[in-house]
């Protein structure tokens, strides 16, 4: 029998009740996003990663919901407050902000001016003037040694009482919160004290901004509340004061009260407004309006995460890497096909000194360890090194590499660990070239807000961010499959079911015993148990391991399964991998049992036609046009570039001049588009057209438009 929260989720997700009580069962066993996506379809009814996601934090979301619930409950209970309506109000409350609304009349207050009215003994005159009583008589409640020298002192105190309980009204608050996220106005002013700093001229644009909060766009809400942090700026949600009266008026006046009743009452309306429901409401919306962009923010960041780490690897080639400079020299790594370090110096690429001997340095490298291709960090001297390394003609692929958090990487402790008798310079370099061989494998050692290919990443909500781009990652690593024999205890850690603990205690195993020889030897590692290997197998490859699944994405629970179809078929294994006719005469309906069907076999006779197939693009060469710094930039220039970054204003674009350009988003197509993401990706490769150059401020206007891709 479903719950009530799985029936609540089904609906809000358009989803099976049953799949999404299967999906809460796995969860609950320990079962991870990627391996349930992955081998558990029959369950499932084929859910993909997102929408499993999605069961997994709205059960989590309703979980806190009666917890919250819960913790009310036990504090009405214990100050006798919990009468059978209330009760039933509470648990009828189906979300966070209904149950806050049913709870304020109840919470806990510090010492309020209606409470300080209800000391004096004034409730009694506010509540005649809620029934609306013919002969109000204020008089009687005027006393000076309680404080109320006068009738005005005693009406004030008895509107502070019905102001109070107006705005705690849950039913009032729900129908202003909604017209007032339907009507506020987004608006931003500079600080007078601010209005000349120089930290205040990055914020000059929105100086006297004013829009619809509704449709504020996520990067201008988040740049405006980024002004209010750093107290640049003054940010409200505003909406029209007379219309708000009005509304609260008409939803506490409704029914006839004598002329002063109901004019006392009219003043309670302004005043609850004023003093407690505007700033209440005001907050509220620009909080949601955070929330908002937040998602919106953490999306792309994550989008663009997702096209970061799954960009084309070079593969398993040897790399002579260089990481430039112009003062210090250029420091330059040979590596492995494994991204191990052979050796390492400081030649002066990106300067006329020592020209002519440092490239010939550079080419006995090449020639002493077989390079294969060279990595150029687009870093400061980094053109100028790749032209000169280009004009020594070595016959080889010149790939410059995004060097994004390579010197974050070179500082920290993986780093250290790593290379212990090496100095930041070496690790750094070692990086670039380990970025182009495998950029998933080298990029999951670094923090991803430190990458640069969000929004306003440092503004949103840190633990919703992480929570993401942790998905991000999980989800590429176990999607491309890990190398046991070769994976860093970074990335073993993204693997469904390890983490980094298991990660390290795989690695020392794997130090200890000179490597795994088949998935089946992971039982050995110390703590790794069977649910542990469950979630964790299917995603790791043993290349060298004498069963030939074992490098596949086939799960070892579905090894027997193979094996009857090559039985079946009169063959061994490896006779069946080998062979596309045998696998075609495989009528999989034969195979499906009670935890088997299609959608997994199909899997596995995909897996079988290309086992351990990398699922990222083939790799391809890139070459900058002739231009390296903006003086080199004219109108109407077309030249190729690489997306860097994609936000929901446009895309950032590498032209090879040390300063990426905008192409807005009104500039990408010729057609009308509402996500950058339907046009471009981080990493892909376009033509771009100039239309403008700032150099005082280093901006490059950039256009698709009309532009042969």
């Amino acid at each position: 029998m479903a719950s009530a929260a799985e029936q609540q989720i089904a609906r809000e997700l358009s989803l099976g009740v049953q799949q999404v009580t299967a999906i809460a069962a796995l969860l609950a066993e320990g079962a991870t996003v990627p391996f349930i996506a992955r081998y558990r379809k029959e369950a499932t009814g084929s859910c993909d990663e997102v929408q499993i996601a999605a069961v997994r934090d709205g059960l989590e979301r309703l979980a806190a919901l009666e917890k919250r619930r819960q913790s009310i409950l036990s504090s009405l209970a214990e100050r006798d407050l919990l009468t059978p309506d209330v009760q039933a109000q509470m648990l009828a409350a189906a979300d966070l902000t209904t149950l806050e609304d049913l709870y304020l009349p109840h919470r806990p207050k510090r010492r309020t001016r209606a409470g300080i009215a209800r000391e004096r003994g004034l409730e009694p005159l506010a509540e005649a003037i809620v029934r609306g009583d013919a002969a109000l008589r204020p008089e009687q409640f005027v006393d000076a040694a309680k404080e109320v020298p006068d009738i005005e002192t005693a009406l004030a105190g008895a509107r502070d009482i019905l102001a109070e309980g107006i705005s705690e009204d849950a039913a009032l608050r729900q129908e202003l919160r909604s017209w007032y996220a339907q009507q506020a106005q987004l608006t931003g002013s500079v600080i007078a004290k601010r209005k000349d700093d120089a930290e205040a001229a990055k914020f000059r644009d929105w100086f006297g901004w004013r829009e619809a909060l509704a449709k504020a766009p996520s990067h201008r809400i988040l740049a405006l509340l980024r002004g209010a942090e750093q107290k640049i700026l003054r940010v409200s949600a505003s909406v029209d004061d007379e219309r708000a009266k009005a509304l609260v008026q008409r939803h506490c006046c409704r029914t006839r009260r004598s002329a002063e009743a109901d004019a006392q009452l009219r003043l309670a309306c302004d005043e609850a407004w004023a003093r407690l429901l505007q700033p209440s409401l005001a907050n509220e919306a620009l909080g949601a309006a955070k929330e908002r962009a937040d998602r919106e923010a953490i999306a792309i960041f994550q989008n663009n995460m997702r096209e970061l780490l799954l960009a084309a690897p070079l593969g398993r080639q040897r790399v002579l890497a260089i990481d430039p400079g112009l003062r210090t020299g250029c420091k330059v790594v040979a590596l492995d096909e494994r991204g191990e370090l052979l050796a390492h110096e400081i030649l002066h690429l990106a300067t006329e000194r020592s020209h002519s001997r440092d490239l010939q340095r550079l080419s006995a490298l090449v020639q002493q360890f077989a390079i294969q291709a060279i990595a150029v960090g687009n870093g400061t001297g980094s053109r100028e090194a790749e032209a000169q390394i280009r004009a020594a003609g070595l016959g080889l692929p010149i790939c410059v590499v995004d060097e994004s958090g390579a010197s974050i990487y070179s500082a920290s402790a993986v780093a250290r660990e790593e290379f212990p008798d090496h100095d930041l310079t070496v690790r750094g370099a070692v990086s670039i070239g380990r970025r182009l061989q495998d950029p998933l494998a080298e990029l999951v050692k670094l923090d991803p807000k430190s990458i640069g290919v969000g929004q306003y990443q440092h503004d949103v909500d840190q633990a919703a961010l992480q929570r993401s781009l942790d998905d991000a990652v999980m989800s590429c690593v176990n999607q491309v499959g890990v190398e046991l024999n070769s994976a860093s205890a970074q990335l073993l850690s993204y693997v469904s079911g390890l983490g980094p603990k298991l990660a390290q205690a795989v690695v020392s195993f794997r130090r200890e015993q000179g490597g795994f020889r088949s998935r089946a030897q992971l039982l050995k590692v110390p703590r790794l148990g069977a649910k542990a290997f469950e979630q964790c197998a299917g995603f790791l490859r043993v290349e060298d391991s004498k069963n030939p699944l074992d490098a596949s994405a086939v799960h070892p629970e579905r090894y027997a399964l193979v094996e009857a179809m090559a039985q079946d078929q009169g063959v061994g294994l490896a006779q069946l991998l080998a062979s596309p006719a045998l696998r075609q005469a495989i009528d999989i309906r034969r195979y499906t049992n009670a935890s088997v069907g299609e959608p997994t076999l199909r899997d596995i006779m995909s897996e079988l036609d290309k086992p351990g197939r990398d699922p990222r693009p083939a790799f391809t060469t890139f070459t900058f046009a002739d231009v390296h710094s903006l003086d080199d930039l004219v109108q109407d220039q077309v030249l190729p570039g690489i997306v860097t970054n994609v936000t929901a204003f446009g895309a950032f674009v590498d032209l090879g001049v040390h300063q990426d350009g905008l192409v807005h988003i009104s500039q990408l197509s010729d057609r009308f588009i509402k996500d950058p993401n339907d046009v471009v990706k981080v990493r892909q490769t376009v033509k771009v057209r100039v239309m403008e150059v700032d150099r005082a401020r280093k901006r490059i206007a950039l256009s698709m438009r009309g532009v042969a891709q």
